[in-house]
């Protein structure tokens, strides 16, 4: 039986950033989809766009109330609406957040490797980035606790930047992990900013526990960002929400959208939102199969056809990590050398720091193309391993 998911779109020529590439390459990098979003969603955008008057929008009740079931009933964290405020993305309410609760010269600490545009968020607006490196063992990452309480300590370390599940690593964060980051980010007096975008995109059959969930203390003490853009595919759209149920902090992070001008919805952002998480359930659930078949299927096809480089075992997203550090002598140029080879273009594992020798790989397109993209990467590999050998 054909899958809705096996359908090849050609997105070239459309200004799409993922596929402004040269003809015969592969782009499995930035993470966008190459599906097409539930039907539901598309529905009711053409229902919007039929209307024919696109003024200024504002947000009705089925806004928060459609945030408020589905993280009651996907992943048992009961919202109140006044927690919830609309943000034009993810990474806009991030570097908002960072002018507004941290001071020039803070600290603001993350776990490495981390996605690459909280450093942007970050260095931009002239705060440092602190870095508590992730422990890498035996294929396993692991947090470092010592050497967090260490920088979280740091009279300078005013914010910790979450990510939750953890790109580019694929990890959910338990709820031991979480309660042991929120008390410590308590004793040391840290604002914890949760990153959750990735939330919904984990392997069937197991969920993520909302770091506000954790308890009363770790709920006021935190801002989480979240949105259906990654799992519905509509980065497009520009449409998120952040949840602040302490209303000290609230009051402090409308304020800065409203000075960034990131608080107001364009006309499909609400709509979007409403009919993804009111509608588009049963479409996510056969998205993750799908997703998670294709990840099996090129995690196998490492493991055996592609010597001296690993897959990292993930849990949510639907990226790949893989270390190729085997392979890899001086990284720089290496995910270069693999685009000019074979046209794959891969992001390299440096841009989110302590990433060196490490490939990220984006799985969702059609699995034709993850067939594509593994054959492509298996020759590249094989033509590197005989470069530097000579």
């Amino acid at each position: 039986m054909h899958n809705i998911f096996d359908k090849q779109i050609d997105r070239r020529n459309t200004g799409s950033l993922k596929w402004n590439v040269a003809d015969e390459e592969l782009p499995m990098w930035v993470a966008d989809m190459d599906f097409e979003t539930a039907p539901e969603i598309m529905e009711a955008i053409r229902k919007r766009a039929e209307h024919g008057v696109y003024g200024y929008t504002v947000l009705g009740e089925e806004w928060y109330g459609a945030y408020q079931s589905w993280w009651r009933e996907r992943h048992g964290f009961a919202i109140q609406k006044e927690w919830l405020l609309f943000c034009t993305g993810i990474i806009p309410a991030i570097s908002s957040i960072v002018r507004k609760m941290t001071t020039v010269g803070e600290n603001i600490l993350v776990m490495s490797p981390v996605y690459n545009h909280f450093f942007s968020s970050i260095l931009n607006n002239g705060r440092n980035a602190l870095e508590s490196l992730l422990k890498y063992e035996n294929g396993v990452y692991a947090i470092d606790f010592a050497d967090l309480e260490e920088k979280l300590a740091d009279p300078q370390t005013s914010m910790l930047i979450l990510c939750n599940p953890h790109n580019p690593i694929g990890k959910i964060w338990d709820r031991e992990t979480l309660e042991r980051i929120g008390e410590l980010c308590l004793r040391h007096h840290v604002l914890v900013l949760s990153d959750e975008i990735h939330c919904d995109l984990t392997k069937p059959g197991l969920g993520y526990t909302p770091f506000a969930s954790i308890s009363e203390q770790c709920r006021d003490n935190s801002i989480t960002c979240v949105a259906p853009t990654k799992t519905f595919n509509l980065a497009g759209i520009q449409t998120a929400a952040v949840i602040v149920s302490d209303p000290v902090l609230r009051h402090r992070v409308k304020r800065g959208f409203a000075t960034d001008e990131v608080g107001e919805p364009n006309v499909f952002a609400a709509e979007a939102a409403v009919a993804a998480f009111t509608r588009g359930g049963r479409w996510l659930d056969e998205l993750n199969a799908y997703i998670w078949e294709n990840r099996t299927y090129a995690e196998q096809y490492i493991e055996t056809e592609i010597k001296g480089i690993r897959a990292v075992k993930g849990e949510a997203t639907y990226l790949l990590w893989i270390d190729c550090s085997e392979v890899v002598g001086d990284p720089v140029g290496f995910c270069e050398f693999i685009r000019t080879n074979s046209g794959l273009y891969l992001s390299d594992g440096r841009a989110y720091r302590n990433g060196d020798g490490f490939l990220r790989i984006n799985l969702a397109c059609p699995r034709a193309l993850v067939e594509d993209g593994m054959g492509r990467l298996k020759r590249s590999i094989e033509a590197y391993r005989d470069r530097i050998c000579g």
